[in-house]
């Protein structure tokens, strides 16, 4: 071992500054380097104790929060981040109907307003095209909170977060994402294109109807991504997919309880990929490994036992946690402190 010339205390601004996204967009998680994850999980890691209490690093700053669509956890969590850093929320829940949006006004012409009165922009939205035609309008940093079937790069994030925290890294590391619809599963895909950047391996289960977005196969195809696919698979199969693997991800269904022939359809095919507390045990007992459960949530019964939640396999719960932490450091970074 040998003291180096960069050895100095630990330094929050330095962590974030080396990120590189100040000023940037998020919009895939192909878009950021393995080293610049590295800086970003290590803030995240250093502002942990305060996901709760808070600091001051955002004094002055305000988060932009557009949900055209509902949310619970993304829109809390990165609402929370802001408040935790110190900083103040200009939130809309409902901007189609309760915005000028209502009155017409264009979406480039909504991000530029917001962009007056914000220091950065929280948006979920159903249109993926529709988004990143006015993002240009936008004149303070852009962060994906969920555009159409293809992108939601910060539930993607705060699950390699997860991962990262759970398992130390991402070498070796063998991580299943199993759906029914691979055409929806965009929290499932944005947890691919990370995992691809650093290197792990992606097991894609699947029915062959609702294939993989081609946005999203060339974002990965792009970032060189170590992956194999298996569709049309029966449950026992499914199961000796998910014994070769240390996490299963489930992107659960994103179809609105308006749309009740799509919604039921997707309840009935997910019913293949149902995970049982005792075929978890059965493959610990069999490889020596707790396969760890993730879901994007909110879940459905037809998915996964419930009793997995009070065993050591649960991980989607814990994920919640560690999405203030990884945003608070997200926010800071695309910011900047001074």
């Amino acid at each position: 071992m040998a003291i180096t010339a960069d050895f100095a205390p630990s330094c929050i601004k330095a962590e974030l500054e080396a990120t590189e996204l100040k000023g940037k967009n998020l919009e895939f998680l192909t878009d950021l380097t393995r080293e610049r994850y590295h800086h970003l999980f290590t803030a995240a890691s250093m502002l942990e104790p305060f996901w709760r209490t808070g600091l001051n690093l955002m004094s002055g700053k305000v988060l932009g929060a557009l949900f055209f669509q509902p949310s619970t956890r993304t829109r809390f969590s990165t609402e929370l981040a802001m408040i935790r850093l110190g900083g103040g929320v200009l939130t809309e829940s409902n901007p189609g109907h309760n915005s000028s949006a209502a009155k017409g006004e264009s979406l480039s012409d909504h991000l530029r307003t917001v962009s007056q009165y914000s220091n950065i922009i929280g948006i979920r939205h159903p249109d993926y095209a529709a988004v990143a035609e006015a993002l240009p309008s936008a004149t303070v940093p852009v962060i994906s909170c969920g555009w159409g079937n293809e992108t939601h790069p910060t539930q993607g994030l705060l699950d390699m977060y997860t991962a990262y925290r759970a398992f130390g890294g991402f070498d070796g590391l063998r991580v299943c994402i199993a759906s029914s619809d691979l055409s929806r599963a965009r929290s499932g895909h944005s947890f691919a294109m990370g995992l691809a950047i650093m290197g792990a391996h992606i097991v894609y289960v699947g029915l062959k109807e609702n294939p993989i977005p081609s946005t999203v196969r060339e974002k990965l195809e792009g970032a060189g991504a170590s992956m194999e696919e298996h569709y049309d698979i029966s449950n026992s199969e499914f199961m000796d997919v998910m014994a070769t693997t240390h996490l299963c991800y489930l992107p659960g269904c994103s179809v609105p309880k308006d749309n009740p022939e799509a919604r039921n359809a997707f309840m009935d095919k997910i019913k293949d990929f149902y995970i049982t507390l005792e075929a978890l045990e059965a493959i610990k007992k069999k490889t020596g490994r707790s396969i760890g459960i993730m879901h994007s949530l909110p879940r459905n019964s037809v998915e996964f036992d419930y009793a997995i939640d009070h065993s050591e396999f649960e991980l989607y719960f814990k994920q919640m946690a560690f999405s203030v932490p990884i945003r608070m450091a997200l926010v800071a970074s695309m910011v900047g402190i001074s």
